[in-house]
């Protein structure tokens, strides 16, 4: 008998009928059957439904169809999504700026407390309807304007998988001395990848469920070789307020965009499971495991330049070298580590690759044809060779990259919660799950599309970044993502009266 993890949607990929008195696949085409191609496209079925692949794509799932019931899968997806050295990487940001480890710790616990707020609260609205998080932003930004955020979420979540593949290829190449190049490393994380996210909703919650095991006790490993060495700490200035708010921008761009994702893993539960189980489950699997090893990262990162042998690791490999450098003394068990952590990447690669097959579906309308699962071959193309590119300066394209993805999340969810909370009173009866496609039934989007531009008058003169500091930021530090957020909601409120008032909808 299925357990209630098991009752995904089974319709045929895209252009296969089945027969299912005979338990048979009847594939045809527009030009008649061609007898080789139909045993291929047969045999593909039959593996996809033997290893219960998810068909389903970005359509709400249908009240029917909302029947898992563990909850706390929402609490290893999470966690085991930020129990990686991902977070290391980004901790190790905060003395590069200048900050000490204290300094650096305290601005990652008050900001990832704050903005892990975002991700937990639309988590909850999956199960009650149904929809994926861009599925939901159709509700204020329309069925056509919403391509605009989709394409920007696309580019924020593949950048991130291009940072964590870089990272993953690293470490591989710093276990094998040299004799494994970054480049091969690269490739490898990426197929990896391809195989899970390929699967769907439920293997992406089975594998999460456990990754997430191997990954703490390799990192509990590490900061133990490393721990004597952790201590000596290279000595800082006081924090200035400007550097404290630009590593807190850091922060919110590894955080917020979260928020834009988060209902893609919670709408198989059941709709009356309730909210603050689920908000507690995000928020501290979110929270807990990324506070922890952005400060671990922190105290690496201003441990490095008073060791000279990681120093030389951490130049030649970077994040990567500086583990198989912490590792050293386990010796061959320490090189096995490394591998381990390597691969404990896989945990958010994996589910953001998840999210980012969904968002293909949605950039344009001929794209909801094409099944989900071939976006994951789309995404790992795309993922190689942009990965190989951005590793001969990796922390430098990191942070340029960091530095616009936090501003427009920000502004993109100032609106989507503005939309739920003032125009649909926090009701998710209010969306009609048989609008989510009618661009007639649908907003135009207008109102959104100019709330998210509009802010950004205020937002760039409040950017402190290399390439730009604009004339608030150079007082204040760069408070942009802050700015994006709440002008966004409050522009939003009058525009989104005035196109209700001319649509009725």
């Amino acid at each position: 008998m299925a357990t209630t993890d098991d009752r995904l949607e089974e319709k045929p990929p895209y252009g296969v009928d089945v027969d299912t008195e005979k338990n048979t696949a009847a594939v045809t085409t527009n030009d008649g059957p061609v007898a080789g191609w139909t045993r291929i496209r047969d045999l593909a079925h039959k593996a996809i439904v033997f290893g219960r692949v998810e068909l389903r794509g970005v359509a709400p799932i249908p009240v029917e169809e909302r029947t898992v019931d563990r909850t706390i899968n929402i609490f290893t997806l999470w966690w085991s999504m930020n129990a990686n050295i991902l977070p290391i990487a980004f901790g190790m940001i905060g003395p590069a700026s200048g900050l000490s480890l204290r300094d650096s710790s305290l601005v990652i616990l008050f900001f990832v407390l704050l903005t892990t707020l975002l991700p937990a609260y639309l988590a909850t609205l999956g199960p009650k309807t149904g929809m994926r998080q861009m599925i939901q932003a159709r509700y204020s930004f329309g069925r056509y304007i919403v391509s605009i955020p989709v394409f920007l979420n696309l580019a924020t979540m593949t950048g991130f998988c291009i940072i964590i593949a870089v990272i993953g290829g690293q470490c591989l190449s710093a276990v094998a001395d040299g004799n494994l190049s970054v480049t091969v490393g690269i490739v490898i994380i990426s197929l990896v990848t391809l195989v899970i996210s390929f699967c769907g909703y439920k293997w992406l919650h089975i594998y999460e469920r456990y990754a997430w095991i191997p990954a703490f006790i390799a990192i509990i490993v590490a900061a133990g070789c490393g721990g004597r060495d952790l201590a000596n700490q290279v000595p800082a200035e006081p924090a200035k307020a400007s550097a404290v708010l630009s590593y807190g921008m850091i922060m919110a761009s590894y955080m917020v965009p979260w928020a834009c994702l988060a209902s893609d893993f919670t709408t198989y539960l059941k709709p009356d499971t309730s909210s603050v189980k689920i908000f507690c489950y995000s928020y501290f699997g979110l929270a807990t495991p990324t506070i922890l090893l952005m400060t671990l990262g922190a105290a690496v990162g201003g441990a490095i330049p008073n060791n000279p042998t990681w120093q030389d690791k951490y130049n030649e490999t970077l994040v990567g070298g500086i583990l198989d450098a912490m590792l050293a003394p386990a010796g061959g068990f320490g090189k096995f580590l490394v591998v381990v952590l390597a691969f404990t990447l896989l945990g958010n690669l994996a589910a953001t690759s998840y999210s980012i097959t969904l968002n293909f579906q949605m950039l344009v309308p001929v794209l909801f044809k094409v099944p989900r699962y071939m976006f994951s071959i789309v995404l790992v193309a795309i993922m190689i060779p942009v990965s190989i590119a951005a590793a001969d300066d990796f922390f430098l394209n990191m942070e340029n990259f960091l530095a616009l993805i936090g501003y427009w999340s920000s502004a993109f969810l100032g609106v989507v919660l503005v939309e739920h909370f003032v125009y649909r009173k926090g009701d998710c009866g209010r969306y009609d799950p048989e609008a989510w496609n009618d661009a007639g039934l649908l907003p135009w989007g207008v109102a959104a599309l100019g709330s998210v531009a509009l802010s950004f008058a205020v937002v760039v003169p409040s950017m402190a970044q290399v390439w730009w500091t604009g004339p608030i930021a150079r007082t204040t530090g760069d408070i942009g993502f802050e700015l994006a957020f709440v002008v966004s909601g409050l522009l939003y409120v009058p525009l989104r009266w005035v196109e209700r008032r001319h649509l009725g909808r």
